[in-house]
């Protein structure tokens, strides 16, 4: 089971087709792009050919793609493509502008007011690949209640919200990224994480993950799997298990499996 945004029926086939990603009705799309879509990130860099814009024939173009929900409810696909010249936010300082573009830091947060006067808390990020600044309100962001069976307190919750690096008791590390497909990324290779929807958990495994903002990692250790990992995946089968008997399962299924609120098992 997966966190989603938004349902895979909305997907504006559509659009997709006239960029050669869907045919008949299907996606002809990698299940990890598949995700991101509808997690409401940007999938991975993708080669599209032979489009038409404006009446102009391109042959092939490398870009990102993302969902963005409509004033009506629908989704309209957005194009990333690969921006000769990075466009700056105007509330952006010279000086934050370039520590992004040059990678120093991971993200800014800032503060504004929008047209109705409510503060927003936003994350700009630089985004290499497409030589771009992403732009994400932090009140949008998902932000898990568990991450290999360890519950996430308020601090570590607001930390991930916020772009920062959350670290668990056995010292697995991850942070929040627009940037990335996955929209985290971590000292490890593979995460589940978990939220509390209705009263029952649902489950996301990222597998493949991106290293921590400008830090360097031991990829064998990376894809070890500890014993919080272990524990969740386990209940995931299980809450699996019981979903197809019909039933939904309870906060009590989990716990007899386990969890408890540091992810030790008791």
């Amino acid at each position: 089971m997966t966190q989603q945004t938004f349902k895979e029926q909305e997907i504006p086939l559509l659009e997709l087709e006239k960029i050669g990603l869907a045919k008949n009705g299907r996606l002809n799309l990698h299940e990890e792009d598949i995700r991101a879509l509808l997690s409401g990130n940007r999938t991975g860099m993708l080669r599209l050919e032979n489009l038409v814009a404006d009446g102009v024939h391109i042959e092939a173009l490398d870009a990102k793609l993302s969902l963005k929900q409509t004033e009506d409810g629908k989704l309209d696909l957005l194009v990333h493509p690969i921006y000769r010249r990075p466009e700056s936010p105007s509330f952006l300082t010279d000086s934050e502008a370039e520590k992004l573009k040059k990678g120093e830091v991971a993200n800014i947060e800032h503060f504004l007011f929008d047209e109705e006067g409510k503060p927003k808390d936003l994350l700009i990020e630089f985004d290499k690949d497409t030589n771009e600044f992403i732009i994400t309100d932090t009140a949008k962001i998902l932000v898990p209640d568990m991450i290999n069976s360890e519950y996430l307190s308020l601090e570590q919750k607001e930390r991930y919200r916020k772009g920062k690096t959350v670290e668990l008791a056995d010292g697995t590390a991850f942070q929040y990224t627009a940037t990335d497909r996955h929209g985290i990324r971590s000292n490890k290779l593979a995460l589940i994480a978990s939220l509390l929807v209705d009263g029952g958990l649902s489950y996301v495994v990222h597998k493949g993950l991106n290293a921590l903002f400008n830090r360097t990692r031991d990829e064998k250790d990376a894809a070890k799997n500890g014993k919080g990992y272990n524990l969740a995946f386990e209940n995931m089968q299980a809450h699996e298990r019981v979903a197809k008997e019909g039933r939904q399962p309870s906060p009590k299924d989990e716990q007899e499996r386990g969890y408890t609120r540091t992810g030790r098992s008791r």
